[in-house]
């Protein structure tokens, strides 16, 4: 039997490390060393009896280095620590957490997407403020191999504590089978979103909604928990039409290049020749299903200029958004894909047309001398719904006009 565990980052801001030491004394030893003990040692003190009194545990020496985490933190590095020693039953939720469980819609903007590691808390405690439009808590490349287990737990409290504001609540789990013990740590939190790695077969895609299904139900869950499958393998994108048809939960897809670049065994490069297919393949797939094309992120966070071209050329193919590894690189995405004067101008003529002839019982639209097909006005309304969302009408009215 293991008798020492830790958990946790010695040494980071807004984290602490939790060792746990069994004596097999009658009680409990509690060492307690945080830059915070004149304000908050006695409710960190109280804060592990109470963990210890929940699992009803004893004889156990816990050693804690605190450097200001916050109550969350401290509890979910507690029991991570504890699961390495127990076969734990069930688990402790953040007593002060007050959670917003609620739904988001199928289609709402995913532009922006930005990713955090899953073991890191200080880099989650203010990344709403950057306003992305969704916050992805990584269990998979970002977090060490010995690492994962405590990152979920992390994670699990991350979902329940932060104010995420608009930005959608995402998790991406590890590639399956590993994945399954992501969703059973983390579903109980109610993540809205979750990233399905490496995905290469459509039954992935189901065994994956199978295990959300029977944990929404066990959590009695009502809302939705959508799925984005990432393809990053050359047999991902031959079975990226069966994947994104695979299950009405599938939002959107996203490409993964540097794995899918290894897969070829050739070089990620700027201009992107080598992807071009498999871009083109993931985006087909989408439209023909009608969910978002996601593409890949760019690397290099200091590069602007270079996260610009790459936007165009995404934009062109048809890519809706991407995934992003640093706040700065936000405000670039969202400017990048929004919608162009040009077209709001002309998405908002369309509209029009359209409003006024369902107003007159008109079964066509016609615009000028043109006919405009129903899929035409359906772009034209999600246009301009997006640049209504990003603030881009003040200059242009809804009929186009300055």
């Amino acid at each position: 039997m293991t008798t020492i565990a830790k958990a946790g980052n010695s040494g980071k801001r807004s984290d602490c490390e939790v060792t746990i030491s069994v004596t097999g004394n009658e009680h409990n030893e509690i060492f307690l060393r945080s830059k915070v003990m004149t304000l908050y040692g006695k409710s960190i003190q109280r804060l592990l009896e109470n963990i210890l009194l929940f699992y009803d545990l004893h004889g156990l020496r816990i050693e804690i280095d605190d450097q200001g985490a916050l109550e969350w933190v401290i509890a979910a590095r507690t029991e991570a620590a504890l699961r390495q020693l127990f076969a734990l039953n069930k688990a402790y939720m953040p007593v002060s957490a007050h959670p917003v469980i609620t739904a988001t819609d199928k289609d709402r903007d995913r532009v922006s997407r930005l990713y955090l590691p899953g073991n890191s808390p200080w880099l989650m405690l203010n990344a709403a403020i950057h306003k992305p439009d969704g916050i992805i808590l990584d269990l998979e490349d970002s977090v060490a191999p010995g690492k994962k287990a405590e990152a979920a737990v992390l994670v699990r409290n991350a979902l329940l504590s932060l104010d995420f504001m608009r930005a959608e609540k995402m998790v991406r789990i590890n590639q399956l089978p590993l994945g399954f013990n992501d969703l059973d740590m983390v579903m109980a939190a109610v993540p809205q979103l979750i990233l399905l790695p490496k995905c290469e077969k459509a039954t992935q895609v189901l065994q994956t909604m199978q295990h959300i299904d029977m944990l929404r139900a066990k959590h009695r869950i009502e809302q939705p928990v959508w799925l984005m499958p990432i393809i990053e393998s050359a047999l991902g994108v031959q079975h990226a039409y069966e994947i994104a048809k695979a299950s009405p939960a599938v939002v959107g897809m996203a490409i993964g290049l540097e794995d899918y670049t290894a897969d070829l065994g050739v070089q990620r490069t700027p201009q992107g020749w080598e992807s071009l297919y498999a871009c083109s393949a993931i985006v087909n797939a989408c439209k023909a299903v009608g969910i978002q094309a996601n593409d890949a992120v760019f690397a290099d966070v200091m590069d602007a200029e270079g996260l610009k071209a790459n936007i165009i050329r995404s934009k062109m193919l048809g890519f809706e958004g991407m995934g992003c590894i640093h706040p700065r690189q936000i405000a670039i995405i969202h400017k990048g894909y929004a919608p162009e004067e040009a077209e709001i101008e002309k998405a908002a003529k369309i509209v029009t047309a359209f409003e006024e002839a369902v107003a007159n019982g008109h079964g066509v639209v016609a615009l000028g001398s043109k006919m405009v097909d129903l899929p035409v006005v359906k772009r034209a309304q999600k246009i301009m719904a997006t640049a209504k969302a990003r603030g881009l009408l003040d200059k242009t009215d809804d009929n186009g006009n300055q």
